[in-house]
């Protein structure tokens, strides 16, 4: 399949998924504009398992950070381009009392696709929020988990302090659309999952 059709599919797969997760392009929640297209593929993986828009992880399946991907986006031919990758919660702490939204579970600026490897990145800019592995309770329904990724201004350069405190109750409330507002970020790709307890029953 060329790169093309299968950007075409991921898209395509993408927006049925976000739609069926009230997650659609244009969604007060979403963080995602209305007109949004991907122009790259994220791939996600937990352990050799994939992210595949809006499967589910159990919580034990997540404790460490996941393998992250993607390729150039068509037309940076110059191998400029830096993105950012957030993993933020909409559903802290439980979808049904979503107070505590978005939980900010991972802030990993400058990354940029090495030409020479298919799909592999390079992380060129200091880790900006550690990652800190979704923990939904037993008896909650499963969250959602959001990755975005998006595109850098040039010169962008943040410090930990731009972005809010690592300790567990100043990752929650994370004001996701100011900040990116604030700092210019154009989204180029989403994937997303499901989190659940170890414990919870369907």
């Amino acid at each position: 399949m060329s790169t093309t059709a299968s950007l075409d599919s991921f898209a395509q797969t993408l927006a049925r998924s976000l739609a069926e997760a009230n997650l659609a392009p244009g969604s007060a929640e979403a963080l995602i504009p209305r007109e949004f297209t991907p122009t790259t593929r994220l791939r996600i993986q937990f352990d050799g398992r994939d992210v595949e828009h809006g499967n589910l992880f159990r919580v034990r399946e997540v404790k460490l950070a996941p393998f992250v991907s993607f390729e150039a986006e068509a037309g940076d031919s110059s191998g400029e381009a830096s993105y950012m990758l957030l993993l933020i919660d909409p559903d802290a702490p439980t979808p049904d009392d979503p107070k505590f939204a978005y939980w900010r579970h991972w802030v990993l600026p400058g990354l940029k696709p090495l030409a020479s490897a298919e799909g592999i990145v390079a992380q060129t800019k200091p880790v900006l929020t550690e990652y800190l592995a979704p923990g939904p309770k037993d008896d909650s329904k499963p969250h959602r988990y959001l990755f975005l990724l998006f595109r850098e201004p040039h010169g962008l350069a943040l410090t930990k302090e731009d972005v809010g405190g690592e300790e567990f109750v100043q990752r929650r409330s994370f004001d996701a659309a100011k900040f990116v507002e604030q700092h210019q970020l154009q989204l180029v790709s989403v994937n997303w999952m499901k989190g659940a307890g170890d414990g919870w029953k369907e």
